[in-house]
């Protein structure tokens, strides 16, 4: 996989639509974030429900702490979601259904949009492989979260 693509993928036993109301709820991000960036909402709608909802959140990166607003840019219910903040860098959960109920989750960090001068920081700053580490992370932690959630009769 390129720089300019880092994804992985895990299978979680839970339904996509338990994934995808985790993932769709930015309130419920930092619950998930295998990076430690991600801190509280400041602004965000109860649940994400199409292309062009913003949500606002506290972040914190290399100890220095920031605010950053991110655009929904992809987003098919049950199934794919991606957003972005001021950059073209998306973050990207797609979501697709195994034979036994489950989902397999792969979480992309998509840098192919951005413009030159954010590829060189995102190369110079070793996002690609910090965001490997912060993925597999995620990833985890989500599947930890969506099996918590399940509802089992």
């Amino acid at each position: 996989m390129s720089e300019k693509l880092v994804s992985e993928s895990i299978t979680v036993e839970a339904p996509p639509e338990v994934v995808f109301a985790i993932l769709a709820d930015p309130r419920q991000h930092s619950r998930i974030d295998g990076s430690g960036s991600v801190g509280a909402v400041i602004s965000a709608p109860e649940r994400i429900t199409a292309v062009g909802d913003t949500f606002s959140v506290h972040m914190k990166l290399f100890g220095v702490p920031y605010r950053i607003r991110n655009r929904v840019v992809e987003f098919e219910e049950n199934r794919r979601i991606a957003w972005r903040h001021f950059t073209a860098n998306r973050w990207r959960y797609e979501l697709a259904p195994t034979a036994d109920g489950g989902t397999t989750v792969t979480e992309t960090f998509d840098a192919s949009r951005a413009d030159g001068l954010t590829n060189a920081i995102v190369t110079a700053a070793k996002f690609p492989e910090r965001n490997r580490q912060g993925i597999l992370g995620t990833l985890q932690r989500l599947k930890q979260a969506a099996e918590a959630d399940v509802v089992r009769p």
